[in-house]
């Protein structure tokens, strides 16, 4: 008696699309058949007309627990996740204290468990001061470490050359990179404020926030990766010039990989006088031009992983003029949705939505049994029906800051089920009671 059987499903899995039925046993899938059907289970669930991917798996999200509780936490923004088809994420230190050292690592594991709705891991932060903290680091510890080559929410700045020579030549796990050049923004926002005053439009933040700046400190990491041999992925490239500095094709083998997240692929310099301050990040949504560039290079392979740098802020932060509202905004709810409407505008495959989303940051950060559709993995799942709208109201976001940069659009799909670890999380428009993801464990 199996506890679950999903029938009659189209399964996107590993570059394919093939009408399949699921059983899943405990937290797992147990079998992936052509006629299931007379198997006995608990639940049988007739996905005819359904498309059933591996869960999202997201490796940038900021929870603000720790510290920033107001903004969202661990609870709230899981929810979101899991209503999104989000089953996995990999949540940034830059909270409250800090998540610098292996005391802090723990602590939020604590708090994430019988908390969290979907599976979770934490980065390391790097800091001027922790590089002994780094290297010996266990690498169960934490998904990756993250090194800010740029200023940005929190100012984990990391800018000695020393430090960072360290870090690339000891890290025992994946560096990941958030890269900007510090300096060159600081010239930047003095040559708006003198230009503007303290009422700079947030038309300007790509300006200042700069193609130039986002170069300078993404070669830098290249470069240094490259002559220490370091695994380096690097996070939210926003610009056509960036995309030279990684190889097109699969991402098996690659020792320098990149991400894209899904804000940069739908929004572009045409939308800051509508949105403002609501799609002001760090990087910056940037040119139309840069848009269409990292949409193709995610066809390419130039780009290996979509994620969401999923950043909440309360509306009223929010109103603040350029200098005071802060950066980052809302997306795990609505990303999967955002990448199914570029499927139906031709722009991706279904097939490409899943390698980017799924396969690939499972294999980038080593994560054990998850971010497929195979007999033996745990049954992280996600059923989408690419025939039904959703349409994005105030009444229906789970986030703690109750609004989103989508407010108004209507999406061509609708998540219809989430499974994480064989339970249904979220189903029938409803997040799940009493359903929690568990800490993610790696093969290294």
């Amino acid at each position: 008696m199996y506890d679950r059987l999903i029938l009659n499903a189209t399964l996107v899995n590993e570059g394919q699309l093939q009408q399949a039925d699921v059983a899943i046993q405990g937290e797992r899938i147990a079998k992936i058949g052509a006629d299931l059907s007379g198997l006995a289970a608990k639940e049988v669930i007739d996905a005819q007309g359904l498309h059933l991917l591996p869960g999202m798996i997201d490796d940038q999200v900021h929870f603000r627990e720790p510290g920033l509780t107001h903004k969202g936490d661990i609870a709230t923004e899981s929810a979101a996740a899991v209503a999104g088809g989000i089953t996995t994420y990999m949540e940034m230190p830059n909270v409250n204290p800090l998540t610098i050292n292996a005391q802090a690592l723990e602590d939020k594991y604590t708090r994430a468990t019988g908390r969290s709705r979907a599976n979770f891991a934490f980065y390391l932060g790097a800091s001027n001061d922790n590089l002994e903290e780094i290297k010996n680091l266990d690498p169960q510890a934490a998904c990756g470490i993250k090194v800010f080559m740029g200023a940005s929410t929190g100012n984990m700045l990391v800018d000695r050359p020393e430090i960072l020579e360290g870090i690339f030549a000891h890290a025992p796990i994946l560096v990941v990179t958030h890269c900007e050049d510090t300096p060159m923004i600081h010239a930047n926002e003095e040559a708006a404020r003198a230009r503007f005053g303290e009422d700079v439009p947030f038309t300007e933040h790509p300006s200042i926030r700069s193609a130039e700046a986002c170069y300078k400190s993404s070669s830098y990491a290249v470069a240094l990766a490259q002559k220490h041999g370091t695994q380096l992925h690097v996070l939210h490239i926003t610009s056509a010039q960036e995309l030279a500095l990684f190889q097109p094709g699969p991402m098996q083998g690659k020792q320098i990989t990149a991400e894209a997240c899904v804000h940069h692929l739908w929004f572009s310099e045409e939308d800051y006088p509508r949105l403002g301050a609501q799609i002001k990040c760090n990087p910056a949504v940037k040119r139309l031009a840069d848009r269409d560039a990292i949409l193709a290079a995610v066809n390419e392979g130039r780009i290996d992983v979509i994620a969401t740098d999923h950043a909440p802020h309360t509306w009223e932060e929010k109103q603040g003029t350029y200098f005071k509202a802060p950066a980052g905004l809302p997306l795990v709810q609505h990303a999967l949705p955002s990448l199914l409407d570029h499927y139906h505008a031709g722009r991706f495959s279904l097939e490409t939505i899943v390698q980017k989303v799924c396969h690939n940051p499972a294999e980038r950060y080593q994560v054990k049994d998850r971010g497929y559709l195979r007999e033996g993995y745990f049954a992280d799942l996600v059923l989408v029906d690419l025939n039904a709208t959703s349409e994005v109201t105030p009444e229906s976001l789970l986030y703690k800051c109750g609004w989103s940069p989508f407010t108004g659009h209507t999406f061509q799909s609708r998540i219809e089920a989430t499974f994480v670890n064989g339970q249904p999380a979220y189903q029938q428009g409803q997040v799940a009671e009493a359903v929690y993801g568990q800490r993610l464990t790696f093969n290294r």
